[in-house]
C-alpha cells in the first residue's frame, strides 16, 4: 500500500506485548484463563507540551526516558495481570526502580569498564588505546548479559513475545490485515527494534569516547554520563532513518550488527502469542487504520 503507516513501536512484557502508537499506549497480557486483557491508555508526552523537545535529537532523548517509564509500567502491569505479582507498583516505587534501572546500568556498562581499564593501564598509556579497550569490554559485558539472559527460561518466552511484537507491526507497515496467518511468515528482526538501538549506542559510544583523552577515573565516569544522552539522541534518529530506508543496502548492512543480536533477544512465537500482540497493536490504531 502506498498510504504512508503510523509509527508504531512495542516491548515484550510478562506474557503480553505492549504497543504504542502516536495517540495511545496499550499491554495486551494472556490471562491465566486463557482471557486477554488488554489496557489502553492515552500518550501523555513532555513533547507535546514542550514543541522544542520534537526537534532532532532532542526527541531522542525525551523517547528513551518516556520508553523506559512506560516499559517498567506494563511489566509491574503484565505482571499483576499474569498472576506473577499481587499489587501494582505505585508512583514511588516505579521511581525508585527507574532509578535503581539507571545506576544499575551506569554501573555495569561505564563505571566497571573504565575502572577495569586501571589493569591495562600498567601496558600502555595511550589514550586512544585505552578508551578503544573500555570501548571493546563495554561491548563484550553486554553481549555476556545478553546471551546470559537469553538462556533462561522465562525470559526465552518474553522474548517469544518480543518475536510476536515485531512480526505483528511488520504486517501492519505491509498493509495487511492483522490476521495469525498474515503475521507469522514475517521476520523477527526489525530495525526499530529497542536491541538494535543499544547496540547503535554501543557503537557510537565506542567511537566518541576514543577522543577524550585519558584524565582521572571520577572524570571519565562523568564525562561518560554526560555524553550518554547525546549520544541516545544520535542512535535514535539513526534508528528512524534505519526504519524508513531499510530497503537500502548500504542501510540494511549497517544496521546488520544490531539486527543479528536480535536473534538473541527474539524467538518464534506460537499462534496464541501472536494473538496478544495483534490485540495491543489493533488497541493503539485508529478505527480507519485496522484491515480486518
Amino acid at each position: 500500500m502506498s498510504t504512508k503507516k503510523l509509527s508504531v513501536g512495542g516491548q515484550a512484557v510478562i506474557e503480553g506485548v505492549m504497543m504504542r502508537g502516536p495517540h495511545k499506549v496499550a499491554v495486551a497480557v494472556r490471562q491465566p484463563d486463557g482471557e486477554i486483557a488488554v489496557d489502553v491508555n492515552p500518550v501523555n508526552s513532555i513533547r507535546d507540551k514542550y514543541p522544542i523537545l520534537k526537534k532532532p535529537l532532542l526527541r531522542g532523548v525525551i523517547a528513551l526516558f518516556e520508553s523506559l517509564y512506560d516499559g517498567i509500567k506494563a511489566l509491574a502491569y503484565s505482571a499483576q495481570v499474569s498472576g506473577e505479582e499481587d499489587e501494582q507498583l505505585t508512583g514511588k516505587e516505579m521511581a525508585m526502580t527507574i532509578g535503581t534501572s539507571v545506576l544499575l546500568a551506569v554501573g555495569l556498562f561505564i563505571v566497571i569498564p573504565t575502572w577495569s581499564m586501571r589493569f591495562l593501564h600498567e601496558l600502555t598509556e595511550d589514550p586512544m588505546m585505552l578508551n578503544l579497550a573500555e570501548g571493546v569490554l563495554r561491548m563484550v559485558i553486554f553481549l555476556a548479559y545478553i546471551a546470559a539472559i537469553s538462556s533462561m527460561e522465562d525470559i526465552q518466552r518474553v522474548f517469544q513475545y518480543h518475536g510476536a511484537e515485531h512480526k505483528t507491526i511488520y504486517t501492519y507497515e505491509a498493509g495487511l490485515p492483522l490476521r495469525v496467518e498474515n503475521v507469522r511468515p514475517f521476520s523477527t528482526l526489525h530495525p526499530r527494534c529497542g536491541t538494535n538501538f543499544l547496540m547503535i549506542v554501543m557503537l557510537i559510544s565506542m567511537f566518541i569516547f576514543t577522543f577524550l583523552g585519558w584524565p582521572s577515573l571520577l572524570e571519565r565516569i562523568a564525562s561518560r554520563v554526560v555524553l550518554m544522552p547525546v549520544i541516545a539522541g544520535v542512535s535514535y534518529e539513526i534508528i528512524r532513518f534505519a526504519g524508513a530506508h531499510n530497503d537500502n543496502k548500504l542501510v540494511h548492512m549497517a544496521i546488520m550488527p544490531g539486527l543479528l543480536l536480535q536473534k538473541l533477544t527474539t524467538r518464534q512465537p506460537d499462534d496464541s502469542q501472536i494473538e496478544v500482540a495483534i490485540a495491543s497493536l489493533k488497541a493503539v490504531l485508529p478505527p480507519e487504520e485496522i484491515i480486518e
